[in-house]
């Protein structure tokens, strides 16, 4: 009969299966991915927030998920890195870090849709209104649709891990690289039926969401474009929503492999390395996509170079 140990508060992860050799590229990977995370998402919200220029609803939003990209990946890659470098055995980790790490996480990708949602509706009132731009898309609406963004993603994981912290424990190892809601209820013995009911529903609402306003939005964006005459107006739409567009779609391909390979346990190790890009790879791109095609970005930061050529030093 299997001994079980209940509710035990130190639990053990059993993280990414590499080889001595495989290690070290692997840790060097990581660090160079988050240290490039930090920077860019970082610098472009100070640059945001001090260059008055940039002071537009587009880039206040943007700010969202450059925060988010940090917060995910500062929960995530300093505890994968530091157990690349301890044997299995010694990957241990309390419950409720591991419960803070399982809410970062999902709030990361929960975040990710609701930011890119609120996004889209930005370049929708944009692109199809831009007379009244300025008159709807007010500082006070941006603080609106921030709050909804960050709210809607804080009730949802919430009541999402609230279901999972009721249950019993009877295991201790995590079969992930990291804490998320999935490996902490398996670690129970009892019926986790309401737990992938609510699992299964909140995915399919999120995910249905998120794609059916990024249809309707970019629909009536291409109709606007359409009936208008103006090489201006379609320029601006497509520099700015293809940027848009191309975020969605990295956050999406990289959510639906891994959801995908969830349904698969003989790739586990495939679903571990695609859970960790998952966090990595927007959070790398996201910047370096938006700021490519931003021309404020582009002046803001010539300026800056500028400046410090030209100031001599003594």
């Amino acid at each position: 009969m299997e001994n079980y140990t209940y509710n035990s508060l130190t639990l053990q992860l059993e993280g990414l299966r590499v080889t001595k050799t495989s290690k070290y590229p692997v840790f060097v990977f990581l660090l160079f991915a988050y240290v490039f995370i930090l920077i860019t998402n970082v610098g472009i919200v100070i640059l945001i927030w001090t260059e008055r220029s940039l002071h537009q609803p587009m880039y206040l939003l943007f700010c969202n998920l450059s925060i988010n990209d940090v917060m995910g990946n500062s929960l995530l890659v300093p505890r994968l890195l530091a157990d690349l470098l301890v044997p299995p055995s010694e990957r241990l980790i309390h419950y409720y870090e591991c419960l803070m790490q399982a809410f970062t996480t999902h709030m990361f990708s929960t975040n990710a849709h609701t930011v890119l949602m609120i996004m889209a509706f930005d370049r929708y009132v944009a692109i199809s209104n831009p007379l009244r731009y300025n008159t709807i898309m007010t500082n006070r609406m941006v603080m609106k649709l921030t709050v909804w963004a960050w709210g809607v993603a804080l009730v949802l994981v919430g009541i999402l891990l609230g279901l999972t912290i009721r249950l019993n424990r009877c295991r201790t190892m995590i079969r992930n690289p990291y804490c998320d809601n999935a490996s902490l209820f398996k670690l129970s013995c009892e019926s986790v039926l309401i737990n992938n009911v609510y699992g299964l529903t909140f995915t399919i609402v999120l995910l249905s969401s998120s794609i059916g306003s990024i249809i309707i939005t970019y629909s009536k964006i291409t109709a606007a474009c359409l009936t208008s005459k103006s090489k201006s107006l379609n320029s601006k739409a497509l520099k700015t929503c293809s940027t848009h567009l191309c975020l969605y779609l990295i956050m999406l391909i990289s959510g639906l492999i891994l959801i995908t390979l969830h349904r698969f346990p003989q790739y586990t190790e495939y679903r571990k390395i695609s859970a960790i890009l998952f966090n990595v790879v927007p959070g790398s791109l996201n910047p370096v996509i938006y700021g490519l095609q931003s021309q404020e970005i582009h002046k803001c930061l010539s300026k800056i170079f500028k400046l410090k050529k030209v100031t001599p030093s003594f």
